[in-house]
C-alpha cells in the first residue's frame, strides 16, 4: 500500500506541474489589472514629459519610480508594498538630503577654488585648457551639430540611468540592488564631503569670472535641435533644482557613470559588455566639452567610483567571512554538545 500510494502521488504531482493549461492571467487574476494600470501610468508620464520636460530632478524621479514599483505590488499582498516603501524611501531620503545640502560650503564661508584648479588643468595639458580648446574647434554658435545633441543626451542620462538601473535591479535581484545602492549612497556621501571641504568653480563659471577665455555652458544645447519634442527645459529643471554650481570636484556625473559601467559589466555575460566602459568616457568628454567640468574633476570622479567599489566590496567580503565564522562556531558548539549528549 505504501508503494502504491507513493507512486500515485508522484504521478499526480508530476502531471499537475507539467500540464497546467491555464494561461498566466488565470493563474494571476491581477496581472491584467497591473498591465492596465501600467499602461495608463506610462501614458501619463509621457504626456507630462512632453509638456513639462523630462523629469530629471530627484523628487520627480522618486515620484515616478516608487509609484511604478507599487503598481507591481498590486494584488500581491501588503508585504510586497511594504517592501517597496521600506527599501526605497530611505534611499530617496538620502538623495534628497544630498541634493539640498550641497551648498553647505557657501554657508560655511569656505574659500572657492578657481584659479588654482585652472592652473593645475593647464599644467596637466601643457598650457592648454581642454574645455576652451574643444569649444574653439567644435562649437558653432549659429548651428547645433549632431555631437551637441549626443552630448546633451549623454549629460541627461546621468539623471536617469542611476535610478532606472536601481529599479531594474530591485525587481530582478534585491541582493544585487542592495549592493548597488550601498555603492551609490557611499559615493554620494563621499562627493558631498568633498564639495563641502573643496568647493570648486567649473570652467564656465571661471570663464565668467574672467579667469580664462570665454566658455559657453553647452549641456542643454542639443534640446534646440529636439525642440519639436518640447524638451527644451529638461536640463534647466535639473540644473535649477537642488543644484550647486561649485560642486565640481569630483565629477559625480563621471563617478556614477563609472559605477553604472562596473555594475553592468559585472552582471552581464555578453562578450560586448566591456563596451559599457565607453559610457564614463563619453560622459567625461561631454562634461569637458560643454564647460561643466575640468578633466581633473572627471579623473577624480573615476577614482572615487573605483575606490568606493573596492572599499564596499572589501567590507562585503569581510562581513561574509564574519558571518561564516559565526555559523561555523555555532555549528561546532552544537555538534560538540550533541557529541557529549550522545556519549
Amino acid at each position: 500500500m505504501a508503494a502504491d500510494t507513493g507512486t500515485d502521488t508522484g504521478t499526480d504531482t508530476g502531471t499537475d506541474v507539467a500540464a497546467d493549461p491555464s494561461p498566466p492571467a488565470a493563474r494571476d487574476p491581477w496581472r491584467r489589472v497591473r498591465l492596465v494600470i501600467y499602461a495608463v501610468y506610462a501614458a501619463s508620464i509621457v504626456a507630462a514629459s512632453a509638456l513639462l520636460g523630462l523629469p530629471t530632478a530627484t523628487p520627480a524621479l522618486a515620484a515616478i519610480i516608487v509609484p511604478g514599483l507599487l503598481i507591481g505590488a498590486v494584488g500581491r499582498g501588503r508585504r510586497r508594498a511594504a517592501q517597496v516603501l521600506l527599501d526605497w524611501l530611505p534611499f530617496v531620503a538620502v538623495l534628497l538630503a544630498y541634493n539640498y545640502t550641497r551648498g553647505v560650503a557657501n554657508d560655511l564661508g569656505i574659500p572657492l577654488h578657481e584659479a588654482d584648479v585652472l592652473r593645475a588643468e593647464r599644467w596637466l595639458f601643457g598650457g592648454t585648457e581642454p574645455t576652451v580648446w574643444l569649444q574653439q574647434h567644435l562649437y558653432t554658435p549659429a548651428h547645433v551639430q549632431w555631437y551637441d545633441v549626443l552630448c546633451t543626451l549623454v549629460y541627461t542620462s546621468h539623471f536617469l540611468f542611476t535610478p532606472i538601473l536601481a529599479a531594474v535591479l530591485w525587481i530582478r535581484d534585491r541582493a544585487a540592488w542592495l549592493r548597488y545602492i550601498t555603492r551609490v549612497i557611499t559615493l554620494s556621501i563621499a562627493g558631498l564631503i568633498t564639495y563641502i571641504a573643496f568647493p570648486e568653480a567649473p570652467p564656465w563659471l571661471a570663464a565668467r569670472d574672467g579667469l580664462s577665455s570665454p566658455v559657453s555652458r553647452l549641456s542643454p544645447r542639443g534640446w534646440d535641435w529636439l525642440s519639436a519634442l518640447h524638451l527644451n527645459d529638461a536640463l534647466a529643471h535639473a540644473q535649477a533644482d537642488g543644484s550647486n554650481p561649485v560642486a565640481a570636484m569630483p565629477s559625480l556625473h563621471t563617478a556614477l557613470a563609472t559605477l553604472v559601467a562596473i555594475t553592468l559589466i559585472g552582471r552581464l555575460r555578453s562578450r560586448w559588455r566591456l563596451l559599457f566602459v565607453l559610457y564614463p568616457v563619453a560622459m567625461a568628454f561631454t562634461l569637458v566639452y560643454t564647460g561643466e567640468h575640468y578633466v581633473l574633476d572627471c579623473i577624480a570622479g573615476v577614482l572615487y567610483a573605483l575606490a568606493t567599489h573596492a572599499g564596499v566590496s572589501w567590507w562585503e567580503r569581510r562581513r561574509a567571512r564574519r558571518r561564516e565564522t559565526r555559523v561555523t562556531e555555532v555549528f561546532s558548539d552544537t555538534g560538540g554538545a550533541s557529541g557529549v549528549s550522545g556519549a
